[in-house]
């Protein structure tokens, strides 16, 4: 009797040391295949951007054809309005007729100082991320803006800011913020330019 429970007892030791050892092989393979996934800075920072850029804040006005698209599903602008001259409407329909210095909450028009379309070379709709990055770091299609000059544009102008100050729609809700704060999309494009603004393969 005594036989039997000293074998009972090694073989408890024995099926302890393997648990342990099993255990152990699973949180090495687990913790060696978190650090190969993890992105890096400059993948973290370009898509915190690119979450803002493929935003309809900023997508509504860098169509891929001549009329800016407006509201949270990016229909076409109402009243015919298109790009007309220098990217501001035409005459008779000019953007800043409605789109004041500022948003206008009495009749749901947004506004923010030069309210325009994007150059046509800056339409973005329909393209990748990395496509879109291309495009805005060619300085045949951004308008001839280095680096520094991007960086100024994406974290001062108003008319890019405005994103996170759209106001009200004219159904009195207030419209769809960006996904990422005002903030993060700042230091973003900061640490994005600073680590040489690569563009992920994918």
């Amino acid at each position: 009797m005594k036989s039997y429970v000293l074998i009972f007892i090694h073989v408890l030791i024995i099926g302890v040391i393997l648990t342990s050892i099993s255990v152990a092989s699973e949180v090495d393979e687990y913790m060696v295949l978190d650090a190969n996934v993890q992105q890096t800075e400059n993948e973290v920072a370009f898509d915190k951007m690119m979450d803002v850029l493929t935003h309809q804040r900023c997508m509504n006005c860098h169509p891929n054809d001549n009329v800016p698209k407006q509201g949270e599903d990016r229909h076409p602008h109402y009243f015919d309005m298109a790009r007309g001259k220098a990217d501001k409407g035409f005459q008779a329909t000019r953007c800043a007729t409605c789109h004041q210095e500022e948003n206008n909450d009495y009749s749901g028009a947004p506004g923010a100082p030069h309210w325009s379309l994007a150059p046509k070379s800056m339409g973005w709709q329909g393209l990748s991320r990395t496509e879109i990055a291309r495009i805005v770091l060619d300085p045949e299609t951004n308008g001839g803006k280095s680096n520094e000059e991007l960086v100024k544009h994406m974290t001062e102008d108003e008319l890019v800011l405005w994103a996170w100050e759209p106001g009200i729609g004219v159904d009195g809700n207030p419209r769809e913020l960006p996904p990422v704060s005002e903030e993060e999309f700042k230091k973003a494009v900061e640490i994005w330019f600073e680590n040489g603004a690569v563009i992920p393969s994918k």
